[in-house]
């Protein structure tokens, strides 16, 4: 049974203090962020078609990285999870690309500002204790770390799925920056390279992204065991260099059919009804038509389990089903 307009409102704008906030319901399990659901997530991944499943088979076999391009909501992210969760290759190492994005950003960082930084707090504790001892700099290691896709290159048994999401927004040429490393399965830290050919030196532990474990890295160079199973995705924004795209396997994500929609909502909401699939019906109307992703089909059938009325509220749901490609009204 619906409630009332406004009976559902925990914020009511009248200045009232009042504890309403304690009875918000659970959140919906996309925007849930204990540390359960974020290990469930890609659980609840259903493929399109066959073809998902087909080119991530065939980029497992040939150790190539797959290109994933389609609009938002089409599980081109999840898609990364779904594998990671099926094929048990530990948590996604995630690399999200904006336009200041390099390729030393992906495979590791260095902070010499901060190692220069404690060397010279060193010296100044000596030289306040007058003391003459010699300085030496502080161990390299604490001031290095891997990034997504250079722990992706430390040497495991099984790959780690490395997801590096919205390539299109990155510089010019980061994507051809990525072929050297694609096709050398490695990479080399120049700061390590260049120590000295000493026995301490030799080897040196640094640590990954992945919750802080550290690795054993040998004068500076990180070469794979085995090829790092890698998804980009895409909005299909630009056109990629043709000798990058050779090197990709190529998946484009369609947009879920109304079948396909009941099922992607049951399995992220566990229910349905009458009023959920009135809204699919709605929801693909409207999709016709306009710019709009299966996440906003989902917050409004998450508002409508809960018994607000979105049927009564003609305002909410268009504002849920805001399109995409426009910036009208805002």
């Amino acid at each position: 049974m619906s409630r009332n307009q406004k009976e559902w409102w925990i914020y009511r704008g009248d200045g009232s203090v009042h504890d309403n906030i304690d009875s918000l319901p659970s959140p919906p399990p996309w925007r849930d962020f204990s540390d359960e659901q974020l290990k469930a997530r890609g659980t609840q991944f259903k493929p399109i078609n066959d073809n998902v499943q087909e080119l991530v088979n065939a980029a497992l076999y040939l150790r190539r990285p797959l290109l994933i391009t389609g609009k938002p909501g089409t599980g081109k992210t999840t898609l990364a999870y779904a594998v990671a969760h099926e094929l048990k290759l530990g948590n996604v190492l995630r690399w999200s690309i904006t336009t200041r994005s390099s390729l030393q950003e992906g495979l590791y960082r260095y902070d010499a500002i901060a190692r220069l930084q404690d060397t010279s707090l060193q010296h100044s504790r000596l030289s306040n204790n007058n003391c003459t001892k010699i300085v030496e700099s502080p161990e390299i290691n604490r001031y290095l770390r891997l990034g997504p896709l250079g722990t992706a290159f430390t040497s495991t048994k099984r790959p780690r799925v490395v997801l590096i999401d919205e390539i299109d927004k990155s510089d010019i040429d980061l994507p051809n920056d990525l072929l050297h490393v694609f096709e050398e399965g490695g990479f080399t830290i120049d700061e390590l390279a260049r120590l000295p050919d000493e026995d301490k030196y030799k080897v040196i532990d640094i640590q990954t992204c992945d919750d802080g474990k550290k690795v054993p890295v040998e004068r500076g160079h990180v070469k794979c065991k085995t090829f790092p199973f890698v998804i980009l995705t895409s909005n299909g924004e630009r056109h990629f260099p043709p000798a990058f795209l050779r090197r990709c396997l190529r998946l484009n994500m369609e947009l879920p059919d109304e079948n396909q929609l009941s099922q992607i909502v049951k399995a992220h909401l566990g229910e349905y009804n009458s009023r959920a699939e009135e809204l699919i019906n709605a929801f693909i109307q409207k999709r016709d038509k306009e710019y709009i992703a299966t996440d906003q089909l989902l917050n409004s059938v998450f508002i409508a389990l809960n018994n607000i009325p979105l049927n009564q509220d003609e305002q909410l749901l268009n504002s849920l089903w805001k399109s995409l490609s426009s910036i009208e009204n805002f």
